[in-house]
């Protein structure tokens, strides 16, 4: 088992406006995003699956062309290579879940 405390991990920019405290399992990599409100997330896919959740606030999901706001308690599955972009439209919390691991994210949070 492996205790890990949030505030000792530094958040990295993933993009201009979204910080994230990245921790990684041997599949997994978890995201502790805080995104600004009004900063966008640019479109992109990954192999990935993703699971996102909403921890606070209100964010637009556009997923494959469609948006979804969703709010505190929400969460959203974005399907391996399915495009998605995302708007903050309050200040937010997230956490995304990535499987299987992200090894951008890993390269990240080692430098």
């Amino acid at each position: 088992m492996s205790l890990i405390d949030l505030k000792n991990i530094t958040a990295k920019e993933l993009v201009k406006g979204y910080a994230a405290k990245l921790i990684h399992t041997e599949k997994m990599t978890f995201s502790f995003v805080e995104a600004k409100a009004g900063e966008t997330l640019p479109e992109h896919s990954h192999q990935h699956e993703q699971v996102s959740i909403i921890q606070e606030g209100k964010f637009q999901l556009t997923l494959d062309g469609k948006p979804v706001v969703f709010e505190e308690g929400q969460l959203v599955i974005i399907p391996s290579n399915t495009k998605h972009s995302g708007f903050a439209i309050t200040d937010c919390k997230l956490l995304d879940v990535f499987y299987p691991v992200r090894e951008d994210y890993r390269k990240l949070s080692e430098g």
